[in-house]
């Protein structure tokens, strides 16, 4: 009897660790991290915005970063407007509100000789857009995406 006992006990011990093993294969996976790399005007911005939108529709859980530099920058300055005259602020406001992150490059600030309290308040400064493209693929395993 007390071998039964034994057996029946392993049995459900096993069952537990199995259906517990079961349910941690099935939690959800790690976000995908992607950084978008916009340096090439309001046409590429738009591309980028849109590619965002659809990219968190099919996959939500996705961690999205948008680095500006060189003719790029131009989009996250206050009163940028796309080519049907339409802002750019609420597609970014609404984006941001979903996570994304948009960071906009000093060194292009500089060179454009724009005012850094120009950029709208969605978008952070950082050094240098190109390192900041670098260090998010080398360093937190961010994917690259050109739109």
């Amino acid at each position: 009897m007390r071998r039964s006992f034994l057996k029946t006990l392993l049995i459900g011990s096993l069952a537990i660790g199995v259906s517990m093993f079961a349910a941690g294969a099935t939690s959800a996976e790690p976000p995908i991290k992607v950084v978008y790399d916009v340096a090439e005007g309001l046409d590429q911005a738009s591309r980028a915005l849109a590619n965002i939108h659809n990219e968190l529709v099919a996959e939500p859980n996705t961690k999205v970063v948008l680095v500006t530099h060189g003719e790029g920058i131009k989009f996250l300055i206050e009163g940028a407007v796309d080519s049907r005259g339409r802002s750019f602020e609420a597609i970014v406001a609404a984006l941001a509100s979903q996570g994304v992150e948009f960071r906009v490059c000093n060194n292009s600030l500089k060179g454009y000789n724009i005012d850094p309290a120009k950029v709208i308040l969605e978008a952070k400064v950082v050094p240098s857009g190109v390192a900041e493209v670098a260090r998010l693929q080398a360093r937190e395993g961010f994917v690259y995406i050109h739109p």
